[in-house]
């Protein structure tokens, strides 16, 4: 299961639409670690003047890397902490995240989304993760 919801989270999506707030919350209570890793990115990315910054370090075990993926697996994931955060998220493998600024989608992104990108940045190392 991808994440820990409150029967209070359950009652409200049965009743209509949930609070935005409510689900980054469920999200960030029930996925730590991957909410932890993207926001201190976000933060990077806020502070520097970069197109996006990126993880490279594997995380510390298969349980974070499966953080990880369920939340970059989930678009109602992917589209709520973009709004949340103001980026744009991109991934490769099974732990390089990215985050891109929404108004700079440009040539840097593209080449990192593509193909090309994702067939170079397979090496030995990572054809286990």
């Amino acid at each position: 299961m991808s994440l820990d919801v409150s029967p209070a989270l359950i009652e409200q999506a049965q009743q209509g639409e949930i609070r935005t707030d409510d689900f980054l919350h469920c999200i960030q209570d029930s996925l730590p670690w991957a909410w932890n890793l993207i926001e201190s990115l976000a933060i990077q990315l806020r502070q520097g003047n970069a197109v996006f910054t990126d993880n490279q370090t594997p995380p510390p075990s298969e349980y974070e890397r499966g953080q990880l993926l369920r939340v970059l697996s989930s678009d109602a994931m992917r589209n709520a902490i973009e709004a949340h955060f103001g980026v744009k998220l991109a991934f490769q493998n099974c732990h390089r995240v990215a985050l891109f600024r929404q108004d700079q989608l440009g040539e840097v992104y593209q080449d990192f989304i593509s193909p090309r990108s994702q067939v170079l940045n397979q090496t030995p190392e990572l054809r286990d993760c």
